[in-house]
């Protein structure tokens, strides 16, 4: 994969950078920071997701951005630098796939609120019928109806953002689960005080 930065970091952005004092700063530090492959950090991270956010652009060059979501793991590694996921019936506008069939190029954010991670990927992306999928990546998401087509993105580049103004927000199992060993820890609480007050009572 790329250098997200020299990939992003265009003429304009850079002198930008230049005029703030961060140029040097982000010159140094970006090289280290490239990838030639997901690794195990990435994997991880990306097949934990429940959602993710994908920015694409029509033939007029207006970007459309657009939520994907589904269980855990529904977004697969399935290869070196190449993400995918099943793609279902919508409200059948077709804007993601419309800009693809002009543009391949896509932004995709993965957001973590929970432990405040945000992974940036820059790629190219394509939408097909299941039934013309990669049989590798048919395997690797077990294909079948009500799927309707496969979204494949090949990584150019990615990027780990700043944690930095990611808000607190918690999924439903997570607080569900702190709400429920919250209540247990209390009725047990209640339940020995009753049983001491039982306990004084017959003394």
């Amino acid at each position: 994969m790329e250098n997200y930065a020299d990939l992003m970091f265009t003429e304009a952005v850079a002198g930008l950078q230049e005029a703030a004092g961060s140029r040097e700063r982000y010159q140094t530090l970006y090289p280290h920071r490239t990838t030639e492959v997901l690794g195990g950090q990435e994997r991880t991270f990306i097949e934990a997701r429940q959602s993710f956010y994908i920015a694409s652009i029509n033939s007029d060059g207006w970007p459309y951005i657009q939520h994907r979501g589904g269980p855990a793991g529904f977004l697969k590694v399935v290869g070196p630098t190449r993400v995918a996921c099943a793609d279902y019936k919508g409200n059948r506008q077709y804007i993601t796939q419309g800009n693809l069939a002009t543009e391949t190029r896509v932004s995709v954010f993965l957001m973590d609120y929970l432990n405040k991670a945000r992974l940036k990927m820059q790629g190219h992306a394509r939408l097909t019928p299941i039934s013309d999928a990669d049989p590798e990546v048919a395997r690797a998401l077990d294909l079948a109806p009500p799927a309707e087509r496969v979204l494949v993105i090949d990584l150019v580049a990615i990027d780990w953002n700043c944690p930095q103004f990611i808000p607190d927000l918690y999924p439903a199992a997570v607080a569900q689960d702190a709400v429920a060993r919250a209540t247990r820890a209390l009725s047990e609480e209640i339940a020995a005080l009753k049983q001491e007050l039982q306990r004084r009572d017959g003394a």
